[in-house]
């Protein structure tokens, strides 16, 4: 039902604004109950009044009473207003404008214009109609094909729900009913189940290889930046997942075929509808051929140019000529409200996180951990911690929500631990997260669309997220941990 369906039906309804009133009063009672509980020694009162408004913040991104970017914009301006980070009225206006000349923040922003362009070009359906027509003659060549197609995209599109969600997904939605496979039915499983958990599990897996890929991703380096001074690349960010990252995107799709195996195993009819579709699209358009070459620089200056150029200006530049070649046009830029939204977002998230480590509390944080994390080997501190970020994300129905919350607090904790220079920490914390989007329906942004789809069970949903989640995080302490330390001897 729409909301206007939803307005008609029921006008006088309070039920709503009681809604919204609910919502809100779990994070004010949230820093209520924290600035009145005493401060803890070792903090200052200033830093303590932080943490409880932090806390706030953080919540009230969980029960959304209204937009997050909003939520942050006000948590700033609070802090700000009462000098709890800085008793000058300069450096706290300083302090509430750092998040946005994070080069991170813009990198996010830059790539939400690349997805725009894939967009409006049609490029990104076309891309995945091709990989169909190639590939689609088996239900598990299908399956790769989807996944190719993922990959495709995920170093231009930082929202993996634009990505798997309004790209991938409707390519492949007519897929199952040249099969007879419907949702909501025994049929799901004749090929439409494993297409969609497929298209899920691989989105997850590009989510975590390439740092552009989501935008939690580049939220984690922000806050690394402006906490730590440190700036991770494009190139050293692939360079540290890379055996990981490809392993699980070459076997996923295989993987998924024997343990949730669809009952049609050939499936000669996609490529069929693939090359059909694409005759509708028709040859490429010059806005196609002009987007795959800016794009084809940026991965390329991404890679290859770091000493030379900043991978921030690299996408600044793009976009602009984006601008001039007319792929897309400024109006469509200004009317890009989920891209300024998310600039917005994620500048005020990351000077948050900074006020933490401004105050001193990630310090005592550390400090108060410390002594009971320590003693243990390399690998087992790094399991432990990891661990235990990873499966708290069972809480959380938001990747940046995750990020927000805890990086900044088990980075700091980490941080106290031996065995890794303080990048290595932090790429080991942030590897996971595009990861832990398998967990759970709720757990990153296509997955509701998926499992809204309804062509894969509620049991096989917390099945497969378990043994896939399982599968992921193994791989990654056994082979990505040992991989990291490698990269830094």
């Amino acid at each position: 039902m729409s909301p206007s369906d939803l307005s008609a039906n029921q006008p006088a309804s309070p039920a709503p604004g009681r809604n919204v009133l609910a919502r809100a009063f779990i994070p004010l009672a949230v820093g209520a109950i924290l600035f009145l509980i005493p401060v803890p020694e070792g903090l200052t009162p200033n830093a303590w009044r932080y943490f409880a408004l932090f806390c706030a913040v953080m919540t009230g991104i969980v029960t959304e009473p209204m937009p997050p970017a909003a939520l942050g914009l006000i948590g700033v301006g609070l802090a700000a207003a009462l000098k709890l980070v800085s008793p000058a009225a300069s450096a706290s206006r300083d302090w509430a404008l750092s998040g946005f000349a994070n080069g991170t923040v813009w990198l996010i922003f830059s790539a939400y214009m690349f997805a725009l362009g894939y967009t409006k070009t049609r490029l990104g359906r076309r891309i995945a109609l091709l990989l169909i027509r190639f590939m689609g003659h088996r239900t598990l060549g299908l399956g790769y094909a989807i996944a190719l197609s993922d990959l495709a995209l995920a170093p231009f599109m930082p929202s993996n729900t634009a990505r798997s969600g309004g790209t991938i997904y409707p390519a492949i939605r007519n897929i199952p009913d040249l099969y007879d496979s419907y949702p909501n039915d025994p049929s799901a499983r004749r090929i439409g189940a494993y297409l969609m958990y497929t298209a899920l599990a691989t989105t997850c897996v590009t989510s975590s290889l390439f740092l552009t890929a989501l935008a939690p991703n580049v939220l984690s380096l922000g806050i690394v930046s402006n906490t730590l001074g440190l700036e991770i690349s494009w190139l050293t960010w692939f360079q540290g997942i890379a055996p990981v990252g490809l392993l699980m995107f070459a076997i996923v799709p295989w993987l998924l075929y024997k343990v949730y195996p669809p009952q049609v195993t050939e499936s000669p009819d996609a490529p069929r509808w693939a090359a059909d579709e694409l005759t509708k699209l028709g040859p490429m358009k010059p806005a196609e051929k002009t987007l795959l070459v800016l794009v084809s620089i940026a991965l390329t200056l991404w890679i290859a140019g770091g000493d030379y150029i900043n991978a921030t200006i690299v996408s600044i530049l793009v976009v602009g000529l984006m601008v001039v070649l007319r792929v897309v046009t400024w109006q469509e830029i200004l009317s890009n409200t989920a891209a300024w939204n998310v600039l917005i977002w994620f500048g005020t998230l990351v000077t948050l996180a900074k006020g933490l480590a401004d105050t001193g509390f990630i310090d005592w944080v550390a400090r108060t951990l410390q002594p009971h994390l320590s003693g243990h080997s390399v690998f087992l501190s790094a399991l432990l911690i990891t661990a235990a970020y990873y499966a708290m994300h069972y809480l959380f129905a938001s990747t940046t929500a995750h990020v927000s919350a805890l990086f900044p607090v088990f980075l700091a904790v980490a941080l106290t631990l031996p065995g890794f220079s303080p990048t290595g920490w932090a790429l080991v914390l942030s590897y996971t997260v595009g990861f832990m989007g398998i967990l759970t329906p709720y757990a990153t942004g296509p997955s509701p669309i998926y499992y809204g789809s309804g062509y894969v069970e509620n049991k096989d949903f917390w099945r497969l997220g378990l043994i896939l989640g399982g599968l992921f995080f193994a791989a990654f302490i056994l082979i990505g941990i040992p991989w990291i330390r490698f990269l830094e001897m």
